[in-house]
């Protein structure tokens, strides 16, 4: 799947299409609890949501007012093509124009070399997060 958009916009605008895609992949996939899927950050983060050609939602993340990138999330359908990929450059750009620093992720620990193939270093100790394995990952912003 090579054709695809990524709009980025607030939780009011993309919210519908980003939790379908977490409810799809964090609760019914990885059995997150239903309960802590969506939080109160979901109001105040820029979200990304990537589209195939068809318009149907396939992927998502966001950032955080603090510089953390979260919820990214790709539906089975559009695995392997990149677009996971591209949202999170999407929202490292848009770190990187807002000014921060550095941004920071709690990868799942099976995701790690993924966020190491776009720069992204291991900080601290493994800790489990929803029942699921997670690391500290750190990528300072040029």
């Amino acid at each position: 799947m090579t054709d695809y958009t990524i709009r980025l916009g607030d939780w009011a605008t993309l919210g519908p299409d980003a939790s379908a895609i977490r409810f799809e992949v964090f609760v019914d996939e990885q059995k997150v609890p239903a309960e802590i899927e969506l939080d109160e950050m979901d109001a105040v983060c820029l979200h990304a949501v990537a589209y195939d050609a068809a318009g149907k939602a396939i992927g998502t993340g966001r950032l955080l007012p603090d510089g953390h990138i979260g919820r990214m999330a790709v539906r089975k359908a559009g695995r392997g093509a990149g677009i996971g990929g591209a949202i999170l450059q999407q929202l490292m750009e848009q770190a990187r124009t807002r000014g921060d620093a550095a941004v920071v992720l709690n990868a799942q620990t099976v995701a790690a070399p993924f966020y190491a193939r776009h720069g992204f270093v291991q900080q601290g100790k493994e800790f489990a997060e929803a029942g699921i394995a997670h690391i500290e990952m750190r990528l300072v912003l040029k």
